[in-house]
């Protein structure tokens, strides 16, 4: 299969009660593009995908046998958070998902590390964290401003 997309290394998968919902909403919200998406029998979402900057994220309905889930179905609980990294605009990124209803998790602020970070949840409860590298900081600077003691910077 010839592709003008290279896959990235690695995606994430995230399961909806409402995965045609969820299509609609983070591409408003988050700026997603969908790139690929199949429906099976009557309309049904069996598979999707969606991009921003480079990155890739599958967007899916539950299947019977499958432990997968919503948070909306687990009591808001989650196990994992999809982090994206943009290149530009991350304030007004966030103002524009606060728009159309993101919930604030963590407020957008400064980080030790040289980023500006913003943490939101979907309807459904999935996390989603954004980022943007606005200041190059070493590590000596990183370990000083936080107090941690820090292995493996690049």
């Amino acid at each position: 299969m010839t592709t003008a997309w290279k896959q990235p290394t690695f995606a994430s998968a995230i399961y909806y009660r409402d995965p045609l919902a969820a299509l609609d909403w983070l591409e408003k919200a988050f700026g997603f593009k969908r790139q690929f998406v199949v429906y099976g029998p009557e309309g049904k979402l069996a598979h999707s995908e969606m991009r921003l900057e480079g990155g890739l994220v599958m967007i899916c309905g539950s299947w019977p046998g499958m432990p997968y889930t919503s948070p909306a179905d687990v009591e808001g609980k989650n196990t994992q958070s999809v982090h994206v990294q943009l290149q530009s605009g991350i304030d007004e990124h966030c103002r524009h998902a606060l728009a159309a209803g993101a919930r604030v998790v963590r407020e957008i602020a400064d980080q030790f590390y040289g980023d500006r970070v913003y943490v939101v949840s979907d309807p459904e409860g999935h996390v989603w964290s954004f980022g943007q590298t606005v200041r190059e900081v070493t590590r000596e600077e990183a370990e000083q401003a936080s107090g941690f003691r820090i292995d493996g910077w690049i």
